[in-house]
């Protein structure tokens, strides 16, 4: 008991918890601080102060010991350092001159640019950060709209979230014990599909405004196929990650492992200066506490919840609703999309899973699927005002495009983030293709 309020109701401390927790959340404080205190008090209320202190103690070492995480650091690593030994601004600049003659070309080729940086980097908001620097400049030179070059970097970042290696997908796995390969592998495909279908919507906003995404032209065939050996690094580590987890022959650590001792070669050959290898491990390192505490603190949270019983009656009570399933899954993902107006992605997943994952397998659905679509819902919560991460990001780089530009230039990518869900509702054959043959 503490506070002398003694709920004899599990159930009745645990929505009152959960009550508090959104109510911090909504005015400012910080989802790993508001979670841990709200898990804390939790757990003394059930259990008292001896066991509450026990529990508390043991979860940042048990799970920043656990194997799958380390794969983290890795792949983060792998994205600072690429970034820093160049490779970003020749992918850019051979994604323009491959397809910057299409309407809306720039702006095509930073989608793509930005999928195949997202292969190495693993973390949405440095690949909105990099393509900033990167894009922007570019975009604006040769008279592109203000809102659409933010918009499409905001949104082009997000795929970082889905195509393999993806920081995200790996705590989502953790979260719900699944396969972290299977899982990579899984956001694959979905990625693919996700940055065709941004580039789709790219070409349309030409061909209705070109004065907004002007064509550029004049590049020879020549030109474009010696663009290509400065991009193979990239292809060479994407290959090295997916083939190596695919077949089986390392863990996912592993190959992230290798992909970076492989990055870490490429960019000692090519001069880069120490400083800046220092400055990725930095940076790497920074992102990878900021992740870990996070987790941490959620994990209290979710502790609690398990102590509590929330989690198994939301799920019985969903069970039991008298509507077909996908129904119920739509109002899952309208509840998740709403929910990341106010939340960081990797919190928000934090934060739900634990009540929401044993409902959906109840339902019938299938793990790493759900997974996938739950990952591109947070996609969705990057670029989705008022919190929208990778549009502060842009915004922060470049403070000459205005907040309020950047969110009116993600409006189109939203939509296209919606028809993305549809499909892989649609059609989840998209996402288990590439697992299933793992399987087998």
């Amino acid at each position: 008991m503490i506070f002398g309020i003694g709920f004899s109701n599990p159930f009745l401390v645990g929505l009152i918890a959960l009550g508090v927790l959104l109510f911090l959340i909504f005015f400012g404080v910080r989802v790993v601080f508001a979670a841990a205190i709200v898990g804390l008090i939790g757990l003394v209320e059930l259990l008292g102060w001896g066991p509450a202190a026990g529990i508390v103690g043991t979860i940042p070492h048990a799970k920043s010991s656990t194997y799958a995480l380390s794969v983290l650091p890795m792949f983060i690593f792998i994205g600072f350092l690429a970034f820093h030994a160049g490779m970003t601004q020749q992918l850019f600049d051979a994604a323009r001159k491959w397809v910057g003659w299409v309407p809306g070309g720039l702006a095509v080729a930073t989608v793509f640019a930005t999928a195949g940086f997202a292969a190495v980097s693993g973390a949405s908001t440095a690949t909105a950060a990099v393509f900033s620097r990167v894009a922007i400049p570019e975009m604006l030179k040769y008279g592109y709209d203000k809102k659409l070059a933010a918009g499409v970097v905001a949104a082009g970042g997000t795929l970082a979230t889905l195509i393999p290696p993806s920081a995200i997908i790996v705590i989502y796995a953790i979260i719900v014990e699944e396969s972290v390969g299977k899982l990579l592998l899984a956001g694959f495909l979905p990625g693919i599909v996700s940055a065709l279908i941004y580039a789709g919507i790219i070409i349309a906003w030409a061909l209705v405004k070109p004065e907004d995404a002007p064509s550029v032209k004049g590049y020879t065939w020549g030109e474009r196929v010696k663009s290509l050996p400065g991009i193979s690094p990239i292809f060479i580590v994407v290959f090295i990650i997916i083939s190596a987890i695919y077949n089986g022959w390392a863990t996912p650590t592993e190959a992230g492992a290798l992909g970076a001792a492989v990055v870490f070669v490429i960019a000692i050959f090519r001069g880069t200066p120490w400083r800046d290898i220092q400055g990725s491990l930095m940076e790497s390192a920074k992102l990878t506490v900021m992740i870990f505490s996070l987790i941490w603190g959620v994990l209290i949270f979710v502790r609690f919840l398990g102590f509590s019983g929330l989690p198994e009656a939301f799920t019985n009570w969903i069970v039991e609703l008298p509507y077909p399933p996908m129904v119920i899954m739509i109002c899952i993902l309208l509840a998740y999309a709403i929910l990341g107006m106010f939340m960081d992605a990797i919190g928000m997943l934090l934060l739900t899973l634990p009540v929401v994952y044993p409902a959906v397998i109840a339902l019938g659905f299938d793990s790493i699927w759900f997974g996938i679509i739950v990952v591109k819902m947070a996609e969705v919560c990057l670029i989705t005002p008022p919190i929208g991460l990778n549009c502060f990001v842009v915004n922060g780089v470049r403070p000459d495009i205005s907040l309020t530009q950047v969110f009116r230039g993600i409006m189109l990518f939203f939509i296209a983030d919606v028809i993305t869900i549809i499909v892989l509702l649609a059609f989840p054959e998209i996402v288990t293709w590439l697992p299933d043959l793992m399987s087998n």
